[in-house]
């Protein structure tokens, strides 16, 4: 299992400091015009633009980047991409590069440094898809650390909450005369947020809240990923044929406190109330209660991986895990009593049917 703990997260930051290539991201691209139906497997969205911004140790602007893309698959625009960006399929004929040279050229300009930067987490995912479509060889490091902007402005300014990058950018007043949903445009709002985020002071900083690319997924158990962050810890499993599978595995299911690594005994049982996410409470008897939740992410069909966070939490966190639990359990003993009274219904309106037809 690769772990990285808080150790060697200061270690990786303290790398990542030093570094002068923040490369700030946006792609645009189109999808088939005529619904999925018609779009190819493993490859619904074509990149038709390429935008980025360079920032430097000290999170300042230093160069940019912008390409069109020609399209070969989706050669008709989608209407609503149309509309969001006012693009044209005559432009881009016109104007774009083919995606292997314009993608060889972006890797090239960012630099073998260059720590990514982007706002939420498709980015890099449709990036490397598009690549393995040209049969384009990945150069990026398994696992991909990178920066997701938009998280980290949900945690440093909204609570964890995730908003738009044009709502952002308007509640920290640095809108300009540029428009949004273009790959540029988006590249440089998102860098200017990511500018302020990097020099506002405070106790916590930025660096150490790193994402992890989710496209090339742990191949085995040796692979999968345990980071320790400040105040919680992360895991991504290895893929699972089902959830069954999935949740019968001890690295899924186990709950270690992140602070002193001992292994905890539940208190209460992972439990789902939808069957896409899992919660569990144990307690450290050194560092007080630690909540679990389980995401299962589809990869294809049934197939599943794991993002398992745990997290310190206080009484009433705790509490509230009880809480939800006990609704689950009363929710299903609800559904359960519906369903044999359903079954009970049936049976009498069946002979009820069969009495009233031997009568004369």
């Amino acid at each position: 299992m690769i772990s990285v703990t808080l150790g060697k997260m200061v270690s990786l930051c303290y790398n990542i400091s030093i570094m002068k290539n923040y490369i700030v991201f946006d792609l645009e691209w189109n999808q088939s015009a005529n619904g999925k139906e018609k779009s190819i497997p493993h490859f619904p969205f074509e990149i038709i633009e390429i935008g980025a911004v360079k920032l430097n140790e000290a999170f300042q602007m230093t160069d940019e980047f912008h390409r069109l893309i020609r399209p070969q698959v989706y050669t008709q625009m989608h209407h609503a991409i149309s509309e969001v960006t006012h693009m044209n399929m005559k432009e881009l004929q016109k104007d774009g590069d083919l995606f292997p040279d314009a993608a060889a050229e972006f890797l090239s300009w960012c630099g073998e440094d260059a720590v990514f930067c982007t706002w939420g987490n498709m980015d890099l995912l449709e990036l490397q898809r598009n690549m393995d479509f040209y049969h384009m060889e990945n150069p990026f490091p398994k696992p991909l650390f990178y920066y997701d902007v938009q998280k980290l402005y949900g945690l440093f300014c909204r609570d964890n909450a995730r908003i738009s990058l044009d709502s952002a950018v308007e509640e920290q007043q640095l809108m300009e005369a540029r428009p949004f949903h273009r790959a540029l445009d988006d590249a440089y709002y998102t860098g200017k947020l990511l500018t302020m985020l990097g020099n506002t002071p405070g106790p916590e900083t930025i660096l150490p809240f790193l994402s992890v690319d989710y496209y090339r997924l742990p191949s085995n158990r040796k692979e999968e990923i345990r980071i320790t962050f400040p105040g919680y810890s992360k895991y991504v499993s290895r893929v699972f044929d089902t959830k069954e599978e999935a949740m019968a595995s001890k690295n899924v299911t186990e709950m270690m406190c992140y602070r002193c690594g001992r292994m905890l005994r539940k208190k209460v049982r992972w439990f789902t109330p939808n069957q896409k996410t899992y919660f569990a409470l144990a307690c450290c008897p050194e560092h007080g209660y630690l909540k679990g939740k389980i995401r299962m992410k589809k990869v294809e069909e049934e197939s599943v991986f794991v993002v398992k966070t745990l997290k310190l939490t206080d009484e009433e966190g705790a509490q509230n895990i009880i809480q939800r639990k006990e609704d689950v359990r009363k929710k299903r003993a609800e559904r359960n009593r519906m369903k044999r009274r359903q079954k009970q219904a049936q049976k009498k309106a069946v002979s009820t049917s069969r009495c009233t037809k031997k009568l004369p």
